[in-house]
């Protein structure tokens, strides 16, 4: 005769236990202990591969495809979460259906709240669902994008010292069966396996921008004159040039386009960074080009804004190109909207006032020379806006009439130069530079 199953005595087995006494446990008890143990080794597995890479795809890769297999998973998925855009995005899918996973990546985004995934991100709880279809909350544009039918759904935060980095999903798991202590344990240690990955990874594109920043620094610098200094008969030329940044749009450049004359540029690009600093490369490149074959400066500006014309709208460039005669000190000054020259002489500090035509590189435009004579002892002063544009700490300007003053008083010095550099220096003592500074002077002697 036969008992209902509900009436069979539970099965009960013996257990030899360290001193050799034998304890009885239950047939039950005992699968529970062995689910346990199972689940404990699992954790090992997984804990050895979480400290096996730094490499974040890799690294997620394998404790999917593990979760996955250990789950009976039809596909297993992670879905960061995007603090700029706060919202989900799949950084990786594992299924069957490659053109699932692209999908998956490249065009759905959920909200904080939105589907199960949404949801757990919102409450910072696990969720399990064996059957989709009765939950109100799932999300079912994912399958509708894939073709990919889920049916039930593991989803569990992964929570790091910063606070959200995402949610994990089991999908159409084979088993529901297991430890969901063990599980979040799991998860709290991938997650911060993936913060140390994060991580890694922010050290090394640090490391690579670093090292791509001096490169082209090193590549710009090599657009500079070799030395900072020029001599032709009684003229001198010299130059400081401060980035702001490893590289800058500030140029300045010094030429002899023919015998007896000494050519003299400074300029300053728009913008600031990488950009600022290929546009100034090119700018540089071009100068050295037109100025070879013409001995007007208004007629290299003119071939240099045609140049500069033909590149992406939006950046521009302000200069000012003299060509100073050695023997006499005939000066010829062209300008293109760049701050104007500064004119030290015996008696006085003047504003050098020149007809200037708009920035390089915005209108098709033709641009004037105004002549000047250098006499001995003179001196021209040419800047960028970074000098006058310095601020201090409480944002203040120290502006154009201030440097202007600062040579006024100090005309009759050999190294005013050096003390402008100190001048803005220790104006803006405690702030970041926020802009390139150069200072070209022309002296005859």
């Amino acid at each position: 005769m036969s008992l209902p199953l509900a009436n069979m005595p539970e099965i009960c087995y013996p257990i030899c236990m360290a001193d050799d006494s034998l304890v009885t446990i239950p047939a039950g008890s005992l699968r529970a202990m062995e689910r346990k143990v199972e689940s404990f080794k699992t954790l090992v597995e997984i804990s050895t591969i979480i400290s096996s890479t730094l490499d974040l795809e890799e690294l997620m890769s394998l404790v999917m495809e593990k979760a996955k297999g250990v789950m009976g998973a039809e596909a297993c998925s992670i879905l960061f979460y995007n603090r700029d855009l706060q919202k989900l995005e799949f950084e990786v899918a594992v299924c069957q259906e490659g053109d699932a996973s692209n999908i998956l990546k490249k065009k759905v985004l959920l909200d904080v709240g939105q589907g199960i995934a949404g949801w757990v991100a919102e409450h910072l709880e696990p969720l399990i669902i064996e059957d989709v279809k009765k939950d109100s909350r799932f999300f079912q544009g994912a399958d509708k994008m894939t073709g990919f039918e889920t049916r039930g759904l593991i989803a569990v935060p992964l929570i790091g010292r910063r606070g959200l980095i995402g949610v994990a999903e089991m999908v159409n798991p084979g088993r529901f069966d297991f430890d969901m202590e063990i599980f979040q344990l799991l998860c709290r240690q991938f997650a911060i396996a993936i913060e140390n990955s994060l991580a890694h990874r922010e050290s090394l594109q640090r490391e690579r921008l670093r090292q791509e920043l001096d490169i082209a620094s090193a590549l710009q610098r090599s657009f500079l004159p070799e030395f900072p200094t020029l001599s032709l008969g009684d003229l001198t030329v010299s130059a400081v040039n401060i980035s702001a940044a490893k590289v800058g749009g500030d140029i300045y450049d010094f030429v002899t386009p023919v015998e007896g004359k000494l050519g003299v540029l400074i300029g300053d690009v728009s913008g600031k960074g990488v950009s600022a600093a290929l546009y100034m490369a090119k700018a540089s490149s071009d100068f050295r080009y037109i100025s070879s074959r013409a001995e007007s400066p208004a007629a290299v500006l003119d071939g240099l804004n045609t140049a500069l014309s033909r590149y992406p709208r939006g950046m521009f460039l302000t200069a000012i190109y003299l060509i100073a005669n050695s023997a006499n000190g005939e000066v010829l000054i062209s300008s293109a909207g760049h701050p104007p020259c500064i004119w030290i002489t015996a008696e006085e500090v003047r504003v050098l006032s020149v007809a200037s035509g708009p920035p390089l590189g915005i209108v098709p435009t033709g641009y004037e020379a105004t002549p000047i004579a250098l006499g001995r002892g003179e001196r021209l002063i040419l800047l960028t806006d970074g000098v006058f544009d310095a601020r201090d700490r409480s944002g203040a300007r120290l502006g154009f009439e201030q440097v202007v003053e600062f040579i006024r008083r100090h005309r009759g010095e050999e190294d005013i130069v050096p003390k402008l550099v100190d001048l803005v220096t220790d104006f803006s003592d405690g702030t970041e530079r926020a802009d390139d500074l150069t200072i070209v002077e022309v002296r005859r002697g």
